[in-house]
């Protein structure tokens, strides 16, 4: 009888142990702490082209007549404009928090000028 390819496969998915034959390290598994994870809100397209592109799709499915497809395709879009919406805020909050440090920096400088001129002004007027 001829021993096939294929039966040995079948015996390691029966068993189980088709890997137990290769010699892991797990030393190997842990030492790579330079891994790190893609967010997965993340996404490799811009949000204000993809709610166009299911803007698009939805139209156009909807002159195709169907309405299933086209309302999906419309709550992508709507999906992404929340994306974008969400995207903008925090960037504007974080513009207003950078403006308003710099600004107290600013303050803080010109407070300490002035304090330097009241100084120099108080010497002067105590000299005459």
């Amino acid at each position: 009888m001829r021993s096939y390819k294929n039966n040995n496969k079948r015996k390691f998915r029966i068993n189980g142990d088709r890997n137990s034959s290769r010699n892991h390290d797990p030393q190997t598994l842990i030492s790579n702490t330079n891994f790190q994870r893609k967010n997965h809100r993340n996404n490799n397209h811009n949000a204000a082209r993809l709610i166009e592109k299911y803007s698009n799709l939805a139209r156009e499915a909807l002159s195709t007549g169907d309405k299933i497809l086209s309302e999906t395709y419309f709550q992508h879009s709507d999906h992404f404009v929340r994306v974008l919406n969400e995207k903008e805020k925090t960037q504007n909050s974080n513009n207003v928090e950078k403006n308003k440090s710099e600004n107290s920096k600013l303050s803080n400088d010109e407070k300490s000028k002035e304090a330097t001129n009241n100084k120099t002004e108080d010497k002067k007027f105590a000299a005459s």
